[in-house]
């Protein structure tokens, strides 16, 4: 699930990205992977990958291109 969120962050958005059934060595990976593709920073918060910015349609689009397959958005 990838969601929108300003609550707690000073009013800066950012883009949460939640994949259940991953590890914590494989989200973290995934979230150096991402700020790569993507070009923004990223960090773990909890069991969620946390990508600085409104990220939503390039996550999306970046997480089907790796063979997601089914990508649900939030907010």
């Amino acid at each position: 699930m990838i969601r929108r969120s300003r609550k707690g962050r000073g009013g800066h958005t950012v883009t949460l990205v939640e994949l259940p059934g991953l590890s914590r060595s494989a989200r973290a990976d995934l979230a150096k992977k991402m700020a790569r593709a993507l070009g923004c920073g990223s960090r773990l918060e909890e069991d969620r990958v946390v990508l600085q910015g409104d990220q939503m349609e390039r996550a999306e689009a970046w997480l089907s291109s790796l063979g997601v397959v089914r990508v649900v958005r939030g907010n």
